[in-house]
């Protein structure tokens, strides 16, 4: 069975518990994985760090559901990650400090603040939701150069005259793509986000 980013997050997790799972997997580790890596580099860690925290957390996460650990009932999907990642972060910064003392180094633990690293992880969840959305109308039935038009004004910070010029565009189709595409954007963000939370 191949599942993709579209279903909900309770479809991915229920496909975890099907007899041939590789395909729910795979589909909730694209979703997370990357959210993870980006919480970690943004709360400070390395980028070797970060992927490292990230497959250990998404090891956790799919050997938990398995093992039926997680319980909808006792709190949000992201929560439980965020504290299967934040415990990797102390392991991590505990391995560090225990390295920096036989060498006779004074160090001083600082554990993940929880309001910080969940803050950190919803900015990240919401660039992961504006990335999907975006590749959504890309490949909807709107104009590939009205999507880029948007892209390159709104995202990118293109002033109009610079995306008419690039795209062969007038101002004023700069403009009409903006408006057509925002109202659109909003729609599949409101769908993403909801799949995304739906139950989890």
């Amino acid at each position: 069975m191949k599942y993709d980013l579209s279903v909900t997050t309770s479809a991915l997790l229920e496909g975890l518990h099907a007899t041939d799972n590789d395909a729910a997997w795979q589909a909730l580790d694209d979703r997370y994985r990357p959210i993870l890596i980006a919480t970690g580099r943004r709360f400070g860690l390395s980028n070797s760090d970060a992927v490292d925290i990230a497959q250990e957390t998404m090891l956790r996460i799919f050997e938990g559901c398995k093992a039926a650990q997680y319980d909808r009932s006792k709190g949000r999907l992201r929560t439980w990650i965020l504290t299967i990642a934040r415990h990797r972060m102390v392991d991590l910064h505990r391995r560090r400090l225990v390295r920096k003392e036989d060498r006779g180094v004074s160090a001083v633990q600082e554990a993940p603040d929880d309001a910080a690293l969940e803050a950190c992880w919803l900015t990240e969840e919401r660039n992961a939701v504006l990335r999907e959305a975006m590749a959504t109308l890309h490949d909807s039935n709107l104009a590939p150069e009205t999507v880029e038009a948007f892209e390159l004004h709104c995202i990118n910070g293109l002033p109009p005259q610079a995306v008419a010029d690039r795209l062969g565009l007038t101002v004023n189709d700069v403009y009409l793509a903006k408006s057509r595409v925002a109202k659109r954007l909003r729609a599949v963000i409101e769908e993403t986000t909801a799949r995304w939370n739906e139950d989890a």
